[in-house]
């Protein structure tokens, strides 16, 4: 499958293109981005072709992946689907309901394949984790806590993300801990969701599941580096479980991805899952009082 890369920063580099170049039934034939020499220089790295009309680049490709915004990746991602082109998106979807629904319904509507990038529902230890809980069942609650600190002191190449100082964690990490709980304990409606602020970024969630089954997330960016850590548990008639530490890279799980939109079969993580995904942060985030600026 021949593919087209929208988005040259950090993510993109490290992880999109790295795996789509590597992959051994995928071709990285084109970059788009909103930084000229970027688009230049990450498509002379991988001999692909660089492209500064989105026109151009759909029409040289089978699908697209895209490492961009949220609100930027929607729009262009209804713009492919429209053309045809299967996607590979990231998450979340968007940071609307709206946005987040024209993609959804552009797929659907099209008929082109969707897999959207959440990390751990295709690295290989947490996505059989997370299998193996859902064939178990019985849980009774659940929790997930995601602590970063992107904006708390530590060295990262996405401290200056706009997006993400804009949004915060609420969007950027609560996708995976939906990602992780959601698929076990069940759908929870918007109405279901109740959140409050912590300090800095730090959002907490109270979800209730469609099957009765209940849940906590918290998630931050603005934690010091010695209080960062990710951990998602269940509790239920079978005990106690853990989710296990990520043992391997996130282009591993990104090739993972490709696999997932070569094949026809339709999968969990689409685009119908990610407005599911964004529903409910929208829900939480219309509860919440305006946060404080990022440092």
């Amino acid at each position: 499958m021949r593919f087209a890369l929208l988005g040259t920063g950090p993510w993109a580099t490290r992880v999109h293109a790295a795996a789509l170049a590597a992959h051994p039934d995928a071709e990285l034939v084109g970059v788009w981005g909103r930084r000229p020499e970027a688009v230049a220089a990450l498509a002379d790295r991988h001999g692909a072709r660089a492209h500064d009309d989105v026109d151009t680049l759909l029409a040289d490709c089978d699908a697209v992946a895209v490492a961009l915004p949220p609100d930027v990746q929607a729009p262009l991602a209804v713009r492919a689907a429209e053309a045809g082109k299967h996607l590979l998106l990231d998450k979340p979807l968007a940071t609307t309901v709206p946005g987040a629904r024209r993609v959804a319904d552009a797929v659907q509507r099209t008929g082109v394949r969707s897999v959207v990038f959440f990390t751990l529902r295709f690295a290989t230890t947490s996505a059989r984790w997370i299998a193996e809980q859902t064939v178990t069942g019985g849980w009774l609650t659940g929790r997930a806590e995601w602590y970063s600190p992107v904006f708390g002191g530590a060295d990262s190449p996405y401290t200056a993300s706009p997006w993400r100082r804009e949004k915060g964690a609420l969007w950027d990490v609560g996708p995976h801990a939906l990602s992780v709980l959601l698929p076990v304990l069940g759908d929870a409606d918007p109405a279901d969701v109740t959140a409050a602020r912590g300090p800095g970024d730090t959002v907490h969630l109270v979800l209730r599941h469609a099957g009765g089954a209940s849940s906590t997330v918290a998630v931050s960016h603005t934690v010091p580096p010695a209080a960062a850590g990710v951990t998602a548990e269940l509790r239920g008639t079978a005990g106690v479980v853990a989710l296990p530490e990520r043992d391997a890279p996130a282009e591993d799980a990104y090739a993972r991805a490709v696999d997932a939109l070569l094949d026809p079969a339709p999968h969990p993580c689409d685009a119908a899952f990610a407005l599911r995904v964004t529903r409910l942060l929208a829900a939480a985030e219309a509860q919440l009082p305006p946060a404080p600026p990022t440092a």
